[in-house]
């Protein structure tokens, strides 16, 4: 080789570059749709008709306007993904919703009153324990969301 870059070389390195990345972008793109159905949990939520209830009640008290869930959502309010290990149990997330402890603080943002019957709580809490058992990967980072 005598130390000259041609044309006819750079062309070859750009469509061999090419051919290799393209060949590489569809065997990860394999790999991963034979990865998903492992990981996919629709069939968990859809079987059990209190997590969809708590969900819906989510949805429509739009929770995620204060709260994100999996770091999705407004930061207004804390992390709800480890809700239930952050305040130990599950009647001890229903008392706090139940209770919504005012702070005294003018200014200080509170939680608002939705009063949710036993029954809402029980399905917002299954919802919960629910998304708590998703792998996000150790998301939330710490304890405190």
């Amino acid at each position: 080789m005598n130390g000259a870059f041609t044309k006819s070389m750079a062309r070859n390195i750009f469509y061999g570059g090419t051919v290799f990345f393209f060949l590489l972008f569809l065997a990860l793109s394999f790999d991963t749709h034979q990865q998903l159905p492992k990981r996919d949990m629709r069939q968990t939520v859809a079987s059990d008709p209190k997590v969809v209830a708590g969900k819906k009640i989510w949805e429509t008290r739009n929770c995620v306007g204060c709260h994100t869930l999996l770091g999705e959502g407004a930061y207004f309010a804390p992390e709800l993904s480890n809700v239930i290990k952050r305040l130990g149990s599950e009647e001890a997330v229903k008392d706090f919703i139940k209770l919504r402890p005012e702070t005294g603080i003018p200014g200080r943002r509170s939680m608002p009153q939705f009063n949710l019957t036993d029954k809402e709580l029980d399905d917002v809490v299954a919802f919960l324990r629910y998304v708590n058992t998703i792998n996000a990967a150790n998301w939330p980072p710490n304890i405190k969301g």
